[in-house]
């Protein structure tokens, strides 16, 4: 089976038209299509970026009882 891959923007009426296809006229070939995953992980990357951050006591130690030199 032979592939062929191409990008395409949808045009204002949902149709796709696929030019310069390296099939002969009469063929049968199937069509699968697929939105660009780029593009929907990059949506989803970083969903807390922007979100406020609180900091309780933003000067005090931290995680000081799990240090064995002080103990």
């Amino acid at each position: 089976m032979e592939a062929y891959r191409t990008r395409v923007h949808v045009n204002q009426d949902g149709s796709v038209t696929l030019p310069d296809l390296p099939f002969q006229a009469g063929e049968e070939v199937e069509v699968i299509v697929l939105a660009e995953a780029r593009k929907a992980r990059e949506v989803g990357r970083y969903p807390l970026r922007g979100t406020p951050l609180p900091y309780v006591d933003p000067f005090e130690p931290v995680a000081q009882d799990d240090w064995e030199a002080l103990q």
